[in-house]
């Protein structure tokens, strides 16, 4: 198909901002209004039509869910060499990009190591307990405070001075000696791939000038959640030029508390006075009811941009609000319903979605989904390997396979405990970096003895030889037997009933370790035509096998995309950019949605948003529940309905279990119906 075939498949506003290239251009893409359409065929139109190289176009988005999607179909438009050099990438891979180009001017050494935030929080808790002993929540709330100051581009020379309390005066000290320590493992954090290039293009004429050369276009999904730092990437690289589309949506901007600041949108008009707003307001997902209730609701914010989001699809039925005696009918009532009406639409279980303000909501559903065997997946669970024992286990088999994995080393070089503290590892990792040479290797340099206490380099070397003899083990033949001697040798079974909170648990965490350890073998024992499609592949080879099982850990969260068919149990922000036919949102009641922290904040305007995404995720039904009775601290309490449900359009809402608003006949016609369909079910 050609562009201009493409171009015609588009309503007139989404051609407007494809064909508009003479300047910045912002695209108010409301819900559902074909926003990904605009910016894969706007990239083949410059490259077929304005003939520019795809290695000058880097377009960028939030997820590597997004990203993929945008690389799929823009790789059916531009066959052949036409895409050869497009980037298209999260805003993280891009900030990567730069660092690995600018290793020098960064001063940084080739092999850098990415901290996930689980490593960074292990970091923190080595530099917290060296004051006192801290808890897991002074932990987490330090790391919050360090991700928003680097966010917001202040470093740790400026933190003290933006710090307004005591606390936040330890986490600026905290952030500092964090920094340091990060700088002498030769590690970033992941706030660090966005900080680190926008410091040095600020910085560094010259790499700025590098970067201006390389990248002529670039277009950026979902604007409204760009943060402080993501924004000033955007202007440095495109100052000059002025050559941008950004594509966004202040309604549903909802990550406020991750550092999103929709405001990005009225900053951008400041910044680039010649700023040209095309608004996407035909929307191909919902009725018309549906999107005449996500109008009114959304309308009670301010805005700087006006926008009414209309549809060709009818109005289609109703907006059901159910009200339930507490929280367990709620969820009964959600749960035999999806069931009846499963075998009376004669739908698919994939075909009804459960939304809620907070993960605790789905405990009491998912066990009535269980009770009437209906298949669920519930979004946001842990991955197999996010488990903190797997993270260890993995950590130990990258060093094994590579002694120069400072981040493997750094993990679990005291994982059993083996008295090896933080400052001995600055001290290491600064030695290291004066010889340039890994951590692991530094470990058994004669050197290190002018560095560090002889105990401490005892202990090292006592770790490091552990290592080589387990390594030697696997060289001379069975490498599972040498890997499964390992993990008996150090004891890590004694080291997880020791920190667990229950023996039960330590024995889940131990036997999640021998199930990796099985993977691995059957990954050893594959196929052998299956070997041979991979370039230098062999069937024993361990080293290949442990790659293989890396890459399967970064690939998780796409293996657990699957399209079974099961009914989908989510959170409100995790439901952001999806859709479904039947859409349930529970909890319509104050202090849940909104929430009591945003009550008591004054941030209702976000939590509206948040229930405006919600109702948008829904095509043909939308169905919104609340409890006038649920349990909190070990008793019941009394609900009060949501503000919100008096913000919608009181005409287009059908209400039920609430006999003023309620019509009679109605309420006997859903009960036969109910009757109807418990008999069909028994038939």
């Amino acid at each position: 198909m050609s562009i201009q075939q493409r171009l015609a498949k588009l309503n007139p506003r989404q051609q407007e901002a494809v064909r508009y290239i003479d300047g910045p251009c912002l695209v108010l893409a409301g819900a559902g209004s074909g926003k990904t359409s605009v910016i894969t065929t706007k990239i083949a139109y410059l490259v077929q039509e304005c003939g520019m190289s795809a290695r000058r176009i880097a377009a960028v988005t939030f997820t590597n869910k997004a990203a993929r999607e945008m690389k799929e179909r823009v790789g059916q438009m531009l066959k052949g060499k036409e895409g050869h050099g497009l980037t298209v990438s999260t805003f993280h891979t891009l900030g990567l990009n730069i660092i690995r180009g600018e290793l020098k001017a960064l001063g940084y050494k080739p092999g850098f190591s990415l901290f996930d935030p689980e490593d960074a929080k292990a970091l923190l808790r080595d530099l917290m307990n060296k004051d006192a002993q801290v808890d897991a929540e002074q932990i987490n709330a330090v790391q919050h405070q360090i991700s928003e100051w680097k966010n917001d581009l202040v470093l740790p020379g400026q933190a003290l001075s933006h710090a307004v309390d005591e606390d936040a005066q330890y986490a600026a000290r905290v952030y500092e000696a964090y920094v340091r320590h990060l700088k002498a493992y030769n590690a970033v954090d992941f706030d660090d791939l966005i900080l680190l290039p926008v410091v040095l293009l600020k910085d560094n004429p010259e790499v700025l000038a590098r970067w201006r050369r390389k990248i002529h276009y670039m277009l950026v999904d979902e604007y409204q959640d760009t943060n402080v730092s993501q924004y000033l990437l955007v202007k440095l690289l495109m100052e000059e030029r002025k050559t941008f589309t950004v594509v966004g949506d202040d309604d549903q901007s909802i990550y406020a508390w991750r550092g999103a600041r929709p405001e990005n949108l009225v900053t951008l008009g400041e910044d680039f006075p010649r700023l040209n707003v095309i608004k996407l307001e035909q929307n191909y997902r919902s009725t018309g009811t549906i999107l005449r209730a996500a109008n009114t609701l959304i309308a009670n914010n301010p805005h700087v941009y006006e926008k009414t989001l209309w549809s060709e699809m009818g109005q289609g039925a109703p907006i059901r609000v159910v009200v339930n005696r507490h929280e367990e009918a709620e969820a009964e009532r959600v749960a035999s319903e999806i069931l009846t009406r499963r075998i009376k639409e004669r739908a698919e279980w994939r075909d009804f979605a459960v939304l809620y303000r907070g993960n605790f909501q789905a405990r009491l559903l998912e066990l009535k989904l269980q009770h009437y065997q209906i298949p669920y997946k519930l979004s946001g669970g842990t991955s197999f390997f996010s488990r903190n024992e797997i993270k260890d286990a993995m950590a130990y088999l990258r060093l094994l396979i590579n002694p120069a994995d400072d981040n493997a080393f750094l993990r679990i070089v005291n994982v059993p405990r083996r008295e090896i503290g933080p400052g001995t590892l600055e001290k290491l990792a600064n030695y290291a970096t004066e010889r340039g040479a890994s951590l692991f290797d530094a470990c058994h340099e004669l050197g290190l003895e002018q560095q560090l206490p002889a105990r401490a380099v005892e202990r090292l070397g006592r770790f490091t030889h552990f290592i080589d003899g387990v390594r030697q083990r696997m060289d001379q033949g069975d490498a599972l037997a040498a890997i499964r001697g390992m993990l008996h040798e150090m004891d890590y079974e004694a080291w997880l009933y020791q920190n667990a909170s229950a023996p039960t648990i330590a024995e889940k965490r131990m036997a999640n370790v021998w199930t990796l350890i099985d993977q691995l073998e059957k990954s050893m024992k594959r196929d052998p035509e299956e070997i041979e499609a991979e370039e230098s592949a062999e069937a024993d080879d361990v080293e290949a096998a442990i790659s293989r099982l890396v890459l399967r850990d970064i690939l998780e969260q796409q293996a657990e995309e699957d399209d079974t068919d099961r009914v989908q149990l989510l959170t409100m922000h995790a439901s952001k950019g999806l859709e479904f036919p039947h859409v349930y949102l529970m909890g319509l009641e104050e202090e849940l949605l909104p929430h009591r922290n945003a009550i008591e904040a004054g941030t209702v305007e976000e939590e509206r948003r948040l229930a405006y995404v919600g109702i948008t995720r829904a095509r043909q039904t939308l169905t919104l529940t609340l409890a006038r009775q649920r349990k909190a601290f070990g008793e019941m309490m009394d609900c009060v309905p949501s503000r919100f449900l008096d913000e919608l359009p009181a005409e287009d809402l059908e209400w039920e279990g609430r006999p003023d608003r309620e019509d009679p006949d109605k309420k006997q016609a859903r009960g036969q119906d109910a009757i109807a369909g418990l008999r069909s079910l028994l038939g």
